[in-house]
């Protein structure tokens, strides 16, 4: 299947946020949303970059899932391995408006600030947002533990606001 053809599908966009840097724990839980997001037909978004995004993208293209990263900076060897398109923007962190506004629905995984600017411009923005043990910021936040029940109610809450 090609590229465009993936994106004619109208399927949805979901955005997956977290830190650059994190545990081996974390890791494994970004790399199973990433796999069930690609298995449940969502295209993952994301920074583009380490950590979190890098673990969930990788985890996405194991199960040949699309991945796109909107990278802060304008070199696009910079986004990680498993970046299927790569969208440079030159403009830093304002990058995080970006991701969001790109994403049907969102899925945060414990961050510092970065994290919580992308959770709060989804609260700002109206979109759904599933936390996995993230900043416990509104009771509008649908809260999981399991990676998998996350990624599943995230292309749900992306099909009911389309």
């Amino acid at each position: 299947m090609t590229i465009k053809t993936m994106i004619n599908k109208k399927r949805p966009f979901i955005g997956v946020i977290g830190p650059g840097k994190c545990s081996g724990k974390m890791k494994e839980q970004a790399e199973l949303l990433g796999r069930a997001i690609a298995e449940h037909g969502g295209i993952l978004v994301c920074g583009g970059l380490g950590g979190i995004m890098e673990a969930a993208a990788k985890g996405a293209k194991e199960k040949n899932g699309m991945t796109i990263g909107i990278i802060p900076g304008d070199d696009k060897s910079e986004a990680n391995k498993y970046i299927d398109i790569v969208i440079p923007t030159g403009i830093g962190e304002a990058r995080n408006l970006v991701v969001i506004r790109t994403a049907d629905a969102v899925v945060a995984l414990p961050g510092k600030f970065g994290t919580l600017s992308e959770m709060a411009f989804c609260m700002k923005l109206g979109k759904p947002l599933v936390s996995l043990s993230a900043w416990d910021i509104s009771d509008k936040i649908v809260r999981l533990e399991d990676p998998v029940k996350a990624a599943v109610k995230a292309l749900e809450l992306a099909g009911s606001k389309a």
